[in-house]
């Protein structure tokens, strides 16, 4: 298929804007990015209509973001465009939404679990799409220096030092308190399963409803359920997580934390954040092992750190998650773990065994700039939209 397409890019701080438009480009495609605020408090009404002005201004053959946006949604049904999405996030609050019903949607989704959820849902043009190694930052990582970066453990990543649990837990009664704090122990050596889904029951819902002032905006199909799991027990559970991780792999080897959060962890240094096209790398190939803790929200997917990693030729331990296998062997690309036992045995073993750990990262650098880069997912977006009559070969 010979590509001439016009792509309209909504940009919004999200990372691999970059790479993803510089796939499109080295494709021939031709590409025009807008940025617009859609926090500036007008209408919607008034926000659909700007994206339909910049729509209609560069006539584009389809409209990208990165995650979904309902109001640029509304935009291109009203003219008649195909608008895709892809999410980086999961579950995507924003896809709750009546909005996601448009026929000119095509939103693929990198975690199988909600993918299947939206499906089921009846939403038609929905697809499951992992998220890929970056080209961009692979190149950067090529003989980078790594002065300054050198550790035997890093981690980059939040530890969602501000959550929505942390502001209500002073009001929650003595019962829920400790009903939460049993559900996180429990949650907490258990990977591949979210367990909050099955705790939130209709009375415990209905006790939190006298505490929590939820509020659907217009046409939301959220509900408090999916946003008390998400917002709440899952960024709390990412920090006890991520904290008790660390600290546990700080008392016996050196440990760097790169983040924009100042909660204190023992036996693990806090270097502050990074910036992530040019130092990140930098973290990635510096570390004798990177970790991922994928946040609980995911439930199936493969996050967007473990491809980077992966891309800059770093190696990779990370938490177990119900697709890897589909993509990878442990001890061959990457190495994961199924319990925090297990993550603290593999990372003493990969430190003490540098020949084989470093075999692993370029095996699995090798593979995913092989067959996992952005190139390889538009070029499968491509396809669907080309068999569903969306685009048509020129």
């Amino acid at each position: 298929m010979e590509i001439n397409m016009k792509v309209l890019i909504y940009k919004w701080k999200v990372y691999n804007y970059p790479a993803i438009t510089a796939a499109f480009e080295s494709m021939g495609h031709r590409t025009k990015t807008i940025e617009y605020d859609t926090d500036s408090g007008e209408s919607r009404q008034a926000v659909v209509e700007g994206f339909a002005d910049e729509i209609n201004d560069f006539t584009p053959d389809i409209v990208f973001t990165v995650n979904y946006f309902g109001e640029l949604s509304d935009a291109c049904q009203t003219c008649g465009i195909p608008y895709i999405s892809w999410t980086c996030d999961s579950p995507l609050i924003a896809m709750y939404h009546e909005s996601v019903f448009n026929d000119v949607n095509f939103i693929f989704i990198f975690d199988k679990v909600q993918y299947y959820y939206f499906k089921n849902a009846g939403v038609r043009h929905v697809y499951y799409l992992p998220l890929a190694a970056d080209e961009l930052m692979a190149a950067r990582a090529e003989n980078i220096d790594t002065t300054g970066f050198e550790s035997e453990i890093s981690f980059v990543g939040s530890l969602y030092e501000k959550n929505s649990y942390d502001r209500i837990e002073d009001r929650l009664t003595p019962y829920l308190k400790g009903y939460f704090d049993a559900a996180m122990n429990a949650q907490a050596d258990i990977f591949g399963d979210n367990i909050f889904d099955r705790l939130l029951t209709p009375d415990i819902l209905a006790q939190l409803s006298q505490l929590i002032d939820f509020k659907n905006s217009e046409r939301s199909l959220s509900d408090m359920g999916l946003v008390f799991n998400t917002t709440f027990l899952g960024f709390k559970m990412a920090q006890r997580e991520r904290i008790g991780c660390l600290s546990l792999l700080g008392m016996n080897h050196e440990v760097k934390l790169y983040t924009d959060s100042h909660l204190p962890i023992e036996g693990v240094h806090n270097m502050g954040s990074v910036e992530y096209h040019n130092d990140m790398p930098r973290v990635f190939c510096g570390s004798d092992i990177n970790m991922n803790f994928t946040i609980r929200n995911i439930r199936s997917g493969i996050p967007l750190r473990v491809w980077d990693i992966m891309a800059c030729g770093g190696f990779v331990l990370t938490n177990f998650q119900a697709e890897l296998p589909a993509y990878f062997e442990d001890g061959v690309h990457m190495a994961w773990f199924g319990s925090i036992d297990d993550m603290r045995r593999k990372a003493d073993y990969y430190l003490a065994h540098d020949d084989e750990r470093r075999q692993i990262a370029e095996q699995g650098r090798r593979f995913v700039m092989q067959n996992h880069t952005y190139r390889n997912r538009i070029e499968v977006i491509f396809n669907i939209l080309e068999k569903e009559g969306a685009i048509y070969e020129q």
